[in-house]
């Protein structure tokens, strides 16, 4: 028992409490989506969400030594489409997500250069924004392109290499793997059509960040 309180107040002494840096900050960058293919009893067609916009934005903490963590929201311009036999169907779209990730770095907090792994977990939001035509195509008889949301769960796992550019001041370039069953109200199968797995979004970023 006097253990335990002991640890408890070590936890919350001043110095344990500066130990601690927070940092916030925004970054840039493209999205780039892996495709899941439908499968019909006559044809095929690949599913998935365009090349986009990515810009994601984060309140973090960060120890002296390696460990740090941050909650993260990421917004990207991504169209869901539809493509194959010559034919590609699209809607407007985006995609909303918000997440926890534990970063591991690979060097203490006073080094100038700081490689970084990070895992987490959350939720994404995809979401068909236009208004979809009557008909849709030769592809029509595959999947439908439909103006709804699907919210799922969300896997993510990248890294990357913070840079200090002054005592407050952190440039970073990092890349994610965003991992999320695939959105199947969004991109709706036709009767029949085999659908479904995993979608990765590969999400390279730049960014800076303000530490106190």
């Amino acid at each position: 028992m006097h253990v335990r309180k002991l640890m408890v107040l070590a936890l919350l002494s001043p110095g344990a409490l500066l130990a601690q840096k927070w940092e916030i900050g925004a970054a840039g960058g493209g999205s780039f989506y892996t495709s899941q293919t439908f499968t019909g009893s006559a044809s095929s067609a690949d599913a998935g969400f365009t090349t986009a916009l990515a810009v994601s934005a984060w309140l973090g903490n960060d120890s002296e030594r390696y460990l740090g963590g941050e909650v993260r929201y990421d917004f990207e311009t991504s169209n869901p489409e539809i493509s194959g036999n010559g034919a590609t169907e699209k809607l407007t779209g985006q995609t909303h997500a918000i997440h926890y990730d534990v970063l591991f770095h690979f060097a203490p907090r006073s080094s100038r250069v700081r490689p970084f792994v990070a895992a987490g977990a959350g939720v994404k939001i995809y979401r068909g924004t236009g208004q979809p035509l009557a008909y849709q195509g030769p592809l029509e008889s595959i999947g439908l392109l439909t103006q709804a949301q699907d919210l799922r769960a969300l896997v993510s796992v990248g890294g990357g290499v913070k840079f200090t550019v002054s005592p407050s001041i952190q440039f970073r370039i990092e890349v994610h793997d965003y991992m999320t069953p695939f959105p199947l109200n969004v991109i709706t199968p036709n009767a029949g059509v085999k659908a479904g797995g995993w979608l990765q979004n590969i999400v390279p970023e730049v960014g800076l960040s303000y530490t106190f």
